[in-house]
């Protein structure tokens, strides 16, 4: 653990009331005591958040589970077994101690136990479970290190620095239906990793809209116009951007490793095409690329196959859709 990290004083900022970033294996979050509806409150007003975006609300023990929800459901047992501490948002009925404020409204609040010690003993210290959604303004890049949110975030109470996330990329959230699970948002837990556990509901639709953060089109967007090339025909991307404005300079985002001529600069989710590596890599790349005075212009590679391959190309999709549209 870090020697500047202070989490005692992080937890008392909590107690009080107050905003704390931290880091957790995903990405850094901005922290409230869950159970404190101004608190919670105020993490809309600091990320620019739209009231009906509900939170996730971190838990470092299972008996916090009992607290939060009114659920008896044994497959919480089962998953958390498998998946927690990490990356694995559950949706579940919430119970009253839940201010509605967290959950926008909704019946059901979204719960994971986080896989980083920082995380779980500000939760410890605190004595609360904690809200917390990603530590950045609404829409933007996703934060995986302190500097990053201290980028976007300028009137939070204290920020917890615990060094590089070491996933990079949000978690999976599922809700349960009576026969099966249902992915609300694509994380690092994929389909084939929840199957091991529990059957896939032959329902693939959640009971509520907007049951699960990270569901807008529009997500995890740079200041600067991002494209995914298609079918990795570049040149032609290339030549249209050019025509439109041909001053503007254009970096690479390669997944496979090639290099291709005519862009200012490339940078490597992965030089192997590893997919765990291209999702601890995403969020920082294009935080470097945002801050670049010598780019203008974004192209990212298309990442192709399943589970963690499409929650990197969901967080794409979504990054480039205020651009394309």
């Amino acid at each position: 653990m870090r020697k500047d990290v202070d989490i005692n004083k992080a937890a008392q900022i909590i107690k009080q009331g107050g905003l704390v970033a931290f880091p957790t294996e995903t990405v850094y979050g901005l922290g409230a005591d869950a159970t404190n509806a101004q608190a919670v409150a105020r993490i809309f007003v600091e990320k620019e958040r739209p009231s009906f975006d509900p939170l996730i609300v971190h838990i470092a023990s299972m008996e916090q589970i009992h607290s939060l929800t009114t659920t008896n459901d044994n497959r919480v047992t089962e998953l958390a077994k498998k998946f927690w501490p990490g990356p694995l948002t559950i949706v579940l009925p919430k119970s009253d101690l839940v201010p509605d404020v967290v959950t926008s409204g909704l019946p059901t609040v979204g719960i994971r136990m986080p896989d980083n010690e920082i995380a779980l003993n500000l939760i410890e210290k605190s004595g609360k479970p904690i809200a917390a959604p990603s530590a950045n303004k609404f829409g933007r890049i996703s934060p995986t290190t302190a500097n990053h949110v201290k980028k976007q975030l300028k009137d939070i109470d204290y920020i917890l620095d615990g060094g590089p996330c070491k996933v990079g990329i949000e978690s999976t959230v599922i809700s349960l239906n009576p026969d099966g699970f249902v992915i609300l948002r694509e994380g690092f837990i994929t389909f084939e990793d929840l199957e091991q556990v529990l059957p896939a509901s032959k329902t693939k639709t959640s009971s509520a809209p907007l049951a699960s953060p990270g569901l807008l089109k529009s997500h995890y967007s740079p200041e600067k116009p991002i494209y995914i090339s298609d079918n990795h025909d570049f040149k032609s991307i290339r030549k249209i951007l050019d025509s439109i404005e041909p001053t503007k300079k254009a970096a690479f985002i390669s997944f496979t490793g090639i290099v291709h001529e005519g862009f200012s600069k490339t940078e490597f989710l992965s030089t192997k095409a590893d997919l765990k590596e291209a999702a601890v890599n995403l969020f920082d790349i294009l935080h470097r690329l945002e801050e670049d005075s010598n780019v203008d212009i974004i192209i990212a590679e298309p990442v192709p196959g399943d589970g963690i391959a499409k929650a990197i190309m969901d967080k794409l999709t979504k990054a480039s859709f205020r651009y394309n549209n």
